[in-house]
């Protein structure tokens, strides 16, 4: 089972007492802050849970792999997410 957003609105509003309206609020509020922070080049670290960053990847010449033919990958950035340790070590117990 994935947990959607609107689960997570759900989940917050439940634990924390909050109106619905709020707590989805508070996740869009989270959302965006995080959104801003990669667009901008910033690195999230939210400490047991994980980091997020953005890495840069530069241009190359790649091979379509049909044809053979040379072509050029254009640079990029992407997003990398490296787990911590504690969530981690919690979804290791989970089995």
């Amino acid at each position: 089972m994935a947990l959607t957003k609107s689960k997570l609105i759900d989940t917050i509003a439940e634990r924390s007492r909050l109106p619905r309206k709020r707590a989805e609020k508070v996740v869009n509020a989270i959302f965006d802050a995080m959104s801003d922070a990669l667009i901008h080049g910033n690195r999230i670290e939210m400490r047991g849970f994980g980091s997020f960053s953005v890495k840069h990847y530069d241009p190359y010449v790649g091979r379509n792999p049909r044809t053979g033919d040379e072509v050029d990958v254009p640079s990029k950035r992407a997003i990398k997410f490296k787990v911590g340790k504690e969530l981690r070590q919690g979804v290791n117990l989970t089995d």
